[in-house]
């Protein structure tokens, strides 16, 4: 059945075969239901067509017809809803245990991508922030911390089969554990704006060691802002002019 899902893009998460398997579930049900309905379409438009000779009459119905297309449909979208609830737990319900952590921020029209500084803090002066490229290390848990600075936008990692709003005013938490290293794209998949399309950016996975090195660089590059000086010009007090001659 892999021919089903050969138009996706790889799957590189430790969800991804379970998102998938989901997705060949639904489509296997919804395509077989499809082909049923047209099929009969076909028939009763050939069995009931016009023809000379031959009256049409009125019906009100068939009672036991209209139980049987009402309750099969039923059962098949409580099975559906199982089916789903323990993918859904694993992905979106609970965010498995992990040192890292990324702070995301979506905003017209561009992703800013925050990490931790030295001090293990975020929203510090020596974070290290970076616009358009995430970077993640291979085989290990990395939770994302979703924010938007104006309009609702949506992170859409294709290969990774994660997709979730950024909503202004508030902190979205999913997670992700890439299993491939490799450039990936990353979309936003809401409309946000003019420049909508636009608002792309690459995922790169690496593995544990390129990751800690590019991280460590990145950490010793950061230069945080001076703090003033006390008594120095614009400090505590405002420098003096001399007098005009």
């Amino acid at each position: 059945m892999d021919w089903l899902m050969h138009w996706l893009p790889e799957g590189v998460s430790t969800y991804s075969g379970t998102v998938d398997g989901l997705f060949k579930l639904i489509l296997i049900v919804t395509g077989v239901a499809f082909v049923l309905t047209e099929v009969l379409l076909v028939v009763f438009a050939w069995i009931y067509r016009r023809r000379d000779g031959r009256r049409a009459t009125y019906t009100h119905g068939n009672n036991t017809l209209e139980l049987i297309w009402t309750i099969v449909p039923a059962i098949f979208l409580v099975f559906l809803a199982f089916a789903t609830a323990r993918g859904w737990k694993t992905i979106k319900g609970t965010i498995p245990a992990t040192d890292e952590v990324v702070t995301v921020t979506g905003q017209q029209f561009s992703w800013e991508f925050r990490y931790r500084g030295v001090d293990g803090a975020f929203d510090t002066p020596d974070d290290v922030v970076i616009n358009d490229e995430l970077r993640l290390p291979v085989g290990k848990p990395v939770k994302l911390r979703l924010r938007s600075k104006d309009v609702i936008h949506s992170l859409f990692l294709p290969h990774f089969r994660l997709k979730q709003d950024a909503v202004p005013g508030l902190t979205i938490e999913v997670w992700v554990e890439p299993t491939k290293t490799g450039t990936y794209e990353i979309a936003c998949a809401e409309l946000c704006g003019f420049g909508h399309t636009t608002m792309r950016a690459m995922l790169f996975v690496l593995s544990a060691e390129e990751y800690a090195a590019w991280l460590a660089e990145a950490q010793a590059a950061v230069v945080p802002p001076a703090e003033p000086t006390a008594g120095a010009p614009g400090a505590t007090e405002t420098q003096q002019q001399a007098p005009p001659a």
